[in-house]
């Protein structure tokens, strides 16, 4: 049984500004009888954050922050999310300071949940995570099927890491999914991995939402296919792996066909990770 995943931070209202891409989100009229029913803008982002760490594998979350920051996004899906996990991240809640940082609430959806370090410590948790300046209403950690790297000799079985939140984003309720499929150069996992997220995200359908994630695959792989049968790719024009010299593109920002469409999208050039975000501007039909 899927369980809530943890909240921390506030929420703050954001000011649009000239954006990232070179658009300008208009702002809502005053005193407009049809504003209501026009679609609502919606920036949001997708950063594999690389457990803290630039491309210079060193961690520093003040160099992670300001990339992030300077997305100027209300929704950032992030994947490889250190939680007390261990050195590398310097035993931090990285998901929680980075909410703090930036004034946004979190949601955070672990893959792997391990006993603590030391008696009466922090549990060691790594996975993903939502940032969102809207107030997160609720949240869960659903399973997809994962070839574990914890435990020897894994077999393919579902477990938790693929995370759900629900929001109101001005007045329209919007569902937002954060994933990371697998990495191996076998496919397998990953088509069944999709398969478990088309079943999960069907459940939803009528509804508006967006897939922010690492597919750990370019937009022509065969196991892709079948997410695009309802989700409509937000192509940025630009690859975003590794960050220093990009060769291919294997992070998305996904949306499903006719409830939410694409005005733009960008892939921004920071080497705070070994991957580059990308950012897209939406609009969610009322």
């Amino acid at each position: 049984m899927a369980r809530l995943t943890k909240l921390h931070g506030r929420t703050t209202q954001l000011a649009l500004a000239t954006s990232l891409l070179g658009l300008t989100l208009a702002p809502a009229a005053q005193a407009d009888p049809g504003a209501g029913r026009r679609p609502v803008p919606l920036r949001v982002a997708t950063y594999n954050i690389h457990a803290g760490a630039g491309m210079d594998d060193v961690f520093d979350l003040d160099r992670q922050a300001a990339a992030v920051r300077a997305l100027h996004a209300d929704l950032i899906g992030l994947e490889e999310v250190d939680v007390h996990w261990g050195a590398r991240s310097q035993d931090r809640d990285v998901a929680a300071e980075l909410a703090a940082r930036l004034g946004m609430q979190v949601s955070f959806a672990p893959i792997y949940s391990l006993g603590p370090a030391q008696p009466g410590g922090p549990r060691r948790e790594f996975g993903v995570a939502v940032l969102s300046r809207y107030a997160i209403l609720g949240a869960e950690n659903h399973k997809i099927t994962r070839l574990s790297t914890q435990v020897p000799n894994p077999v393919p079985a579902l477990a938790p890491g693929f995370g759900e939140v629900r929001l109101r984003v001005r007045g329209v309720p919007v569902h937002v999914y954060v994933t990371h499929l697998d990495y191996r150069g076998d496919p397998a996992v990953r088509v069944a991995q999709v398969a478990d997220t088309r079943r999960i995200m069907n459940a939803d359908r009528g509804a508006r939402t967006i897939l922010l994630g690492d597919f750990n695959a370019v937009p022509s792989a065969l196991e892709l296919a079948p997410l695009w049968r309802e989700l409509t790719d937000a192509e940025p024009g630009a690859d975003s792996f590794p960050a220093d010299v990009p060769n291919r593109r294997i992070d998305y920002v996904a949306v499903q066909r006719g409830t939410v469409s694409v005005r733009g999208a960008a892939v921004a050039e920071t080497l705070a990770s070994d991957h580059r975000p990308v950012v897209a501007d939406l609009l969610i039909r009322r």
